[in-house]
């Protein structure tokens, strides 16, 4: 029987989870590892006391393997031996691979509706925890996107929706067509990215929970950290941690609602990702690493 660590932990909407997650991107497109080392991995995530897990429809490699990451998921939990009723698996629609490793989209409500309803049986769920719309389409009106994410809440086959992928506009904007019922906002955010913060900082004054993607941004590998990030290697020296760890607690510290999920495609790092759930930075540091 496996043995969960307590986090503490952060809202999503209603639902309470580890002030941590796990973006499963890697485990499933360009670079991939076999699917023992992938079901490790969330295994250890789990362990670690990991209750959210972020996927998508897209997050797969060839062209006739959509939902790759949902399926691998629904694996991983079906084969832990601990309590998985308390861990929230998010995913996202809107994003297409064609399979020649390009990125397209279709935000069209007809394509967001009928991805949903696909995505829940591949994640073998009645109704989807959170369901993303994973980018805005130029194409498409961002109203229609939105209102495909009313139906699905609507119908249950969602049971909370968030955008990915937007500005504060957007934000506002989907707020009101939805009368005040998205709960998150995924954007990319990290030391070396953070052009995001006003829509963090709208997030925050909202109460909608911010899920940092690419967390790990200008740290991933620490013999290349540039000037700017030279703080988070400095800090990380002086605490006996790694920079990674150092980069989530100060996203975490920035505002309560951030959540950071790093990707993961090895027990190691995802095990390291989540203690920094558990790093207290003094304020001198957060002012340090915010500069």
């Amino acid at each position: 029987m496996s043995t969960m660590t307590t986090l503490p932990t952060r809202l999503i909407g209603s639902r309470s989870v580890a002030a941590i997650g796990l973006g499963g991107m890697p485990m499933s497109i360009e670079g991939r590892p076999d699917e023992a080392r992938s079901i490790a991995t969330i295994h250890a995530a789990l362990d670690a006391g990991i209750t959210l897990i972020d996927t998508a429809d897209s997050y797969h490699l060839l062209a006739g393997e959509v939902g790759h990451n949902e399926r691998l998921i629904a694996r991983a939990l079906e084969t832990y031996e601990g309590d998985t009723s308390g861990v929230l698996v998010a995913t996202k629609g809107g994003h297409l691979r064609p399979g020649d490793g390009s990125w397209t989209q279709d935000g069209s409500a007809r394509h967001l509706i009928e991805s949903a309803e696909a995505s829940r049986v591949a994640l073998g769920v009645e109704s989807i925890d959170l369901y993303q719309f994973h980018r805005p389409d130029p194409r498409v009106s961002f109203a229609e996107s939105v209102g495909a994410l009313n139906h699905l809440l609507d119908e249950g086959v969602i049971r909370m929706a968030g955008l990915s992928n937007v500005d504060v506009d957007q934000i506002e904007q989907a707020m009101e067509l939805t009368d005040g019922r998205i709960v998150s906002v995924q954007n990319q955010f990290s030391p070396s990215f953070r052009s995001s913060l006003p829509e963090l900082q709208r997030c925050a004054e909202l109460g909608l929970a911010f899920l940092p993607y690419s967390p790990l941004g200008g740290i991933t590998n620490a013999a290349g950290l540039g000037s700017s990030n030279a703080a988070f290697q400095r800090i990380a020296d002086d605490r006996g941690v790694s920079p990674q760890q150092v980069a989530l607690a100060w996203e975490l510290s920035i505002a309560p609602v951030v959540i950071p999920i790093p990707g993961a495609s090895r027990p190691e790092t995802i095990r390291d990702s989540a203690a920094a759930a558990l790093l207290q930075l003094t304020e001198e540091e957060q002012a340090a690493l915010s500069a």
